[in-house]
């Protein structure tokens, strides 16, 4: 519907959703000089941080965002899942997302949407009014729909991502330059549909903020000369935030949010190598660089971030571990997680999660059988190959953490406290007048 119907009444309360991926609400909250926008939009109505979910992944936290459930539910569980009975893994995608979005449920109602740049949502749906596919999509030609978005988007030069390779550098000025124009080419494009003003659901992300986390967030907290830059970012991410916010018309409701919240990275944890010394993990020849290459001496293996699969015997092609033993093995491996301590002493695990606490749903057969949530300063890694250490320190000084997400929401009746990240659809909806069964959802309104 457009402007014409909705002055004839015709339509309900409409929602302007951006996210900012990563940021966590303490760098908010600490630097109300650098976020004046925000920190005014919290003020107006209601903020604070809240908790992500397991794990807290950009590709398992997306989908649960916006469906409202868990990665049982989703089939989403992170960057690269399992298939069914099978070694061989794969990325997930938009079509691997097997639960329903909050904008399916909106176009179900008769209204649009315009959904900009989340991950996880390639190839683009054509059910809604536009869509530009996120994180993971090969590019904008394939990326977009309609035709008119795509053409318009390619003319602009959108970008759908930062060129992370840069953060790898140890001059950091490159990837800032990027980081920034990247940004500021998503900014262009929310506004100009923003400005079309003839949605009900705005739902667009800002990724880059992520990006520059990852790279950037030890400098901040470390205090480095690089620390000038982190918050120059962010003060521009916050400006564009501002300015969207002053467009948006008086019967929309304003919400953003991160998907998970941020912290300083220590040490990488080697969670393979970490099997293999310990016994666990054993492989049928030196040149071992997959999944696949396991033997069949194999008890537990892990993929990224911090999933732990027990190499169970029928559900495995190599499964070694009988079923009988099953709660065992896993037992005696959960106790193994928590007892590992870094080179500082500290303990990697802020806890390790059983799938049975972590997940429900019809996808459960490709579900970890542990996850670590790790303490802040530990990031879980999962490769085959090229580490003959446990410990070590990569490019990256930023790492994902579960708590201290963000949430701001412009209604000052919403309530923030003890909320997390499967709260947000359920909210959005109820901003939206649309009615569901409350049972569906993992989370529950906020509003």
């Amino acid at each position: 519907m457009g402007l014409f119907d909705r002055l004839k009444g015709d339509d309900g309360p409409r929602v302007a959703f951006f996210g900012i991926d990563g940021v966590p609400y303490s760098l908010i909250d600490q630097h109300p000089d650098v976020f004046p926008n925000l920190t005014e939009l919290a003020a107006d109505g209601s903020g604070g941080a809240i908790d992500s979910i397991v794990p807290p992944e950009s590709s398992a936290c997306w989908p649960s965002l916006t469906t409202g459930v868990n990665p049982g539910q989703t089939g989403v569980y992170g960057f690269q899942d399992r298939e069914v009975g099978s070694y061989d893994t794969y990325v997930p995608m938009g079509r691997d997302v097997q639960a329903e979005r909050l904008w399916d449920r909106v176009t179900e109602d008769g209204r649009d949407a315009t959904v900009l740049n989340v991950p996880v949502t390639f190839p683009p749906q054509r059910n809604v009014q536009r869509m530009v596919s996120g994180f993971l999509s090969p590019g904008v030609d394939k990326a977009a729909y309609p035709d008119d978005l795509r053409d318009r988007l390619q003319e602009t030069d959108y970008r759908i991502d930062v060129n992370a390779k840069l953060g790898h550098d140890d001059d950091k000025t490159e990837f800032v330059e990027d980081a920034h124009e990247t940004v500021e080419k998503r900014f262009e494009t929310f506004k100009h549909y923003v400005q079309q003003d003839d949605w009900d659901l705005f739902f667009g992300v800002f990724m880059t903020t992520d990006r520059v986390n990852h790279f950037l967030f030890k400098d901040y907290v470390d205090e480095t000369d690089d620390r000038e830059a982190f918050l120059d970012f962010y003060s521009k991410v916050d400006e564009y935030l501002g300015r969207l916010r002053e467009m948006l018309p008086d019967d929309v409701t304003m919400v953003v949010a991160s998907d998970h919240g941020f912290t300083a990275l220590d040490y990488e944890v080697h969670c393979n190598e970490w099997l293999r010394q310990e016994g666990w993990l054993d492989f049928d020849d030196d040149d071992h660089s997959e999944l696949g290459d396991i033997s069949d001496d194999t008890k537990a293996y892990s993929l990224i971030p911090g999933r732990f699969y027990i190499n169970l015997e029928g559900r495995e092609p190599n499964g070694s571990v009988p079923q009988d033993e099953y709660e065992q093995v896993r037992s005696e491996l959960k106790g193994k997680l928590e007892a590992l301590d870094g080179p500082d002493g500290n303990p990697v695990a802020d806890r390790v999660v059983t799938k049975e606490d972590a997940f429900r749903g019809d996808h459960e057969d490709i579900a970890p059988d542990l996850v670590v949530v790790p303490n802040h300063g530990f990031d879980l890694k999962a490769g085959f190959k090229g580490s003959e250490d446990v410990f070590g320190v990569g490019p990256r000084n930023g790492m994902h953490s579960f708590d201290n997400a963000t949430l701001l929401v412009e209604d000052d009746d919403a309530r923030i406290n003890d909320a997390d990240l499967y709260d947000i659809a359920p909210t959005l909806l109820s901003l939206l007048d649309h009615d569901y069964d409350r049972a569906e959802f993992d989370g529950t309104s906020l509003v």
